[in-house]
């Protein structure tokens, strides 16, 4: 099983991180465009041609625009959390898990825990903010692999829970569940859980619905439905107290 499936998507979908522009393809997400995602708009702009009709600038018209200065970019706040040490813990459901980083295989398709362990790791997307950032860091993990997985009772989680990313400094982000609720992996729309998003969120994706066993010889099947469940950072400990209790 994989919570992320090729068959239910083009193999390139648009992804923009720090002026970054490539091709993802997501089992759970389709392509709906570069502006879906970034969250910007295209200026509607008409070009017309001018030919040879003059250009007149009156006496008193200056002849260049004033010069203003361009407002600084607001800098990204440094992760608080290295990538690869630190565990996703969910104590409504008696997870503790150690998060992983993953990205893109040489076909642009997110890669996904697979093998002995697969089971128990949380996939953290590096196409996505990281944790503690400002924006909105994505999470993967299996419902299934061959048996329960990390996210088996996910679909539990309920609005207030929490869920903490526990340093292996000590540092703690902890995030406060918001919204579960559930996509379907064909839906161009569904993209929007990826989006990159103003307030500081982390964003859980799983398998869900009735599994359709495709005699697959990696994943076994698929499922036609995503559980996503999206969080807000309500605290963060540095490592010095949070290590001390």
């Amino acid at each position: 099983m994989s919570f992320f499936t090729e068959a239910s998507l083009p193999r390139k979908a648009v992804l923009v991180l720090g002026g970054l522009a490539f091709f993802v393809g997501l089992g759970l997400i389709a392509v709906a465009g570069l502006s879906a995602f970034s969250g910007e708009s295209e200026p509607n702009v008409e070009l017309r041609d001018l030919g040879e009709v003059p250009i007149v600038v009156p006496s008193d018209t200056p002849t260049s625009a004033p010069v203003t200065e361009t407002p600084a970019p607001t800098p990204v706040p440094e992760p608080l959390l290295e990538q690869g040490s630190y565990q996703m813990i969910i104590d409504a459901l008696g997870v503790n898990a150690q998060v992983n980083t993953y990205g893109l295989d040489p076909n642009a398709v997110p890669e996904v825990p697979t093998g002995p362990g697969a089971a128990d790791v949380v996939a953290w997307y590096n196409f996505s903010a990281e944790p503690g950032t400002g924006s909105n860091a994505v999470f993967a993990g299996h419902v299934t692999w061959f048996g329960n997985a990390v996210f088996r009772n996910l679909e539990a989680m309920a609005n207030g829970d929490e869920i903490r990313l526990l340093g292996a400094d000590g540092t703690q982000l902890t995030y406060v569940v918001s919204d579960v609720f559930k996509v379907d992996a064909n839906d161009p729309e569904s993209l929007q859980v990826m989006r990159a998003t103003d307030e500081d969120v982390i964003t859980i994706i799983t398998c869900n619905g009735t599994f359709v066993d495709t005699g697959d010889p990696v994943y076994g099947g698929e499922y036609p439905l995503r559980l996503v469940v999206r969080a807000a950072l309500a605290e963060t400990l540095p490592g010095a107290v949070s290590a001390g209790g």
